[in-house]
């Protein structure tokens, strides 16, 4: 019976190719805008690394001005990085299985080849427990050895794309590359991989690509290297040189850990209390006790990475999808009440109300299908649009089978509910009268 309403239902449809074409149009212009600003969304606002968000901690200190709070706005945040005095000291407490120090740079890397010129590539120094920590896959080699945390080799660690740029996608771990006038060896070349978002380092551009190069952050006793990242200071320090900078109030260092279990964070969340107080006790840090300890989700939360404006587009994109189906009932109805005398025999000849309501709803889900695989295809050209428009942003817009699936879904769903009340409607047609007009 399915299979003999699905047919009757197919050749409806090319009966009123117009009105077909037109509800067609209106759910796939629906749902290509909801598609789209879902998509951006549901990328921007996922979990970045569901298996470990929960045992992954960002560490604040509230060493600001005691005269005014971090933030106007939410007196009792800390701020997002930490002083390198408080980095350094963070390194040694206590109580986490694994804890990596960052910050954001850029190098100058100078090519072997002459073919190509010199150019500035973005890097990030931390510590070798950043890959294990935040599951960075290893196409090649793999993270520098914690002894290199302590000694200061100069090793590196590239990224996939300079990796091809430079040594031409080739296995260059044990070679050498220039940056700056410093000569680094490659132990490692990372897979794809691009977080979204970059949640261990928000303040630089929660949606950015990673760095190209990773350096240990040891390296930073050989003297000062160029950062990029975010610097906050305040207070009338008159910082000169490099180690007047670092003994300075300056916060530019982002802090995470990773501990065991979710409970064991209360751990090391005393000793890191206790490291404050000490500090205190020495006439540091003059401002109330406040050192959060946030997971990932909590901290992109914090932070407002995914604005509330986000969410308002997904909700005005459905809202519009809403004006799509309203108006696609109206066709609805005009198209079935055409049928009436066609539903009025076939209802004299036996046809229950309830097998006439069965064709047509399989034949408005055939116009869902329709309409969702045309909505792909806008979503498609919306998404190439937006990247067109933000460049740089092009993990954030691709469709994947999750959502090409929703599309579908929501489709078939739209359209069921558009033509709920034209196929009620005209399962209410009484077969007698048009059989007297025959």
């Amino acid at each position: 019976m399915f299979a003999y309403h699905l047919r009757l239902g197919w050749h409806s449809l090319r009966d009123a190719p117009v009105l077909t074409a037109l509800v067609v149009g209106l759910i796939a212009l629906g749902v290509g805008m909801s598609m789209v600003t879902l998509t951006i969304y549901s990328t921007m606002a996922g979990d970045p690394i569901p298996a470990k968000s929960d045992v992954l901690f960002n560490v604040q200190i509230d060493s600001w001005n005691p005269q005014s709070p971090w933030d106007d706005d939410r007196p009792t945040s800390a701020p997002a990085q930490l002083t390198y005095i408080d980095a350094m000291a963070v390194r040694e407490l206590p109580g986490a299985e694994r804890r990596a120090a960052m910050f954001k740079s850029v190098y100058t890397l100078v090519p072997d080849s002459p073919e190509l010129k010199p150019f500035l590539t973005g890097g990030r120094m931390t510590d070798s427990d950043f890959f294990a920590m935040f599951d960075v896959p290893f196409r090649y080699g793999g993270a520098w050895s914690q002894d290199v945390d302590r000694t200061a080799e100069r090793v590196v660690v590239l990224s996939r794309a300079i990796n091809e740029k430079y040594f031409g996608g080739r296995n260059s771990v044990g070679e050498t590359l220039t940056l700056g006038s410093e000569q680094f060896r490659v132990v490692g070349v990372l897979d794809e991989w691009q977080p979204t978002p970059v949640f261990y380092d928000v303040n630089n551009g929660a949606f950015d690509d990673i760095q190209d190069i990773f350096l240990p952050f040891s390296t930073l006793q050989f003297g000062e290297l160029d950062r990029s990242g975010n610097t906050n200071c305040w207070g009338d320090e008159n910082v000169q040189t490099w180690d007047e900078f670092l003994n300075s109030n300056c916060t530019w260092i982002q802090f995470w850990i990773e501990v065991d279990r979710p409970t064991d964070v209360a751990v090391f969340q005393d000793q890191l209390d206790a490291y404050v107080m000490g500090q205190k006790e020495l006439g540091r840090l003059p401002r109330p006790l406040n050192n959060p300890l946030m997971d990932v989700n909590a901290w992109l939360q914090h932070n407002e990475v995914v604005s509330e404006d986000n969410a308002v587009l997904v909700g005005l994109a459905f809202a519009f999808l809403a004006v799509c189906l309203f108006n696609a009932v109206g066709i609805l109805l005009a198209r079935f009440s055409g049928k009436a005398s066609v539903i009025g025999v076939r209802r004299a000849l036996g046809a229950s109300k309830g097998a006439i309501f069965q064709q047509h709803l399989i034949e408005v889900s055939l116009i869902g299908v329709c309409g969702g695989l045309l909505g792909l295809g806008l979503s498609a050209l919306g998404l190439q649009g937006v990247k067109r428009l933000y460049h740089g942003y092009d993990h954030l817009v691709h469709l994947d089978l999750t959502l090409v699936a929703t599309a579908i879904a929501i489709a078939v769903a739209a359209a069921i509910l558009a033509g709920l009340y034209p196929t009620w409607r005209v399962c209410q047609v009484a077969p007698a009268s048009y059989l007297k007009t025959q």
